[in-house]
């Protein structure tokens, strides 16, 4: 099997950036969440085994500009003043380090930062517990399943990030970020 593809380290980052024009209100959430110099490639949402989770400040430090990074991103743009706009990531890590976790993210509108963060949170632990067969109901809310999942002892570890803003009041473009960013270095820092 080829390392050099499975993440070794992961760190998670958010942002919110503001600008007359649409793309430039991106570039500025980027750049807000630490990550605008860098060619991102979003991809789908597993957590690799064995993956380490680093601070946002370590995992800049193990990479350079202009390097082509793969991410889980949610991003949410609007230019209406005072719409609210999520983007939001949820982790579940399982207790066994040889499984894979899963990453989810999701982005919309009029969810606040709490809401936002228990949808990513639930749904990555719901999909993760579908994995590992830990039986639940899934029309139970999420504090109920919670429990059910820190019962099973298969899931150690649940989390979220989570951007939230309000639509500029002038009509800028509002755009929020979260991602979880990968990174291949194998303890090459």
């Amino acid at each position: 099997m080829m390392n050099s593809m499975i993440a070794s380290h992961m760190f998670f980052t958010r942002g919110v950036g503001r600008h007359r024009n649409n793309l430039e209100s991106f570039e500025l959430a980027l750049r807000n969440a630490g990550i605008e110099q860098f060619n991102l490639v979003k991809v789908s949402s597993i957590f690799p085994p064995g993956c380490k989770i680093i601070s946002r400040k370590d995992g800049l430090k193990r990479m350079h500009p202009g390097q082509i990074v793969f991410c889980v991103m949610a991003e949410a743009r609007t230019d209406e003043p005072n719409r609210l706009c999520s983007a939001g990531i949820g982790l579940a890590v399982p207790a066994r380090g040889e499984q894979y976790g899963y990453i989810s993210e999701h982005h919309g509108y009029g969810m606040t930062e709490k809401k936002c963060a228990d949808y990513v949170e639930d749904m990555a632990a719901s999909m993760l517990a579908t994995t590992l067969n830990i039986k639940f109901d899934p029309n139970d809310n999420y504090d109920s399943r919670r429990e059910v999942y820190k019962m099973s002892g298969e899931i150690v570890k649940t989390q979220a990030f989570v951007q939230t803003a309000e639509g500029d009041k002038d009509g800028l473009w509002t755009t929020t970020v979260a991602a979880a960013i990968l990174i291949f270095d194998h303890g090459n820092k």
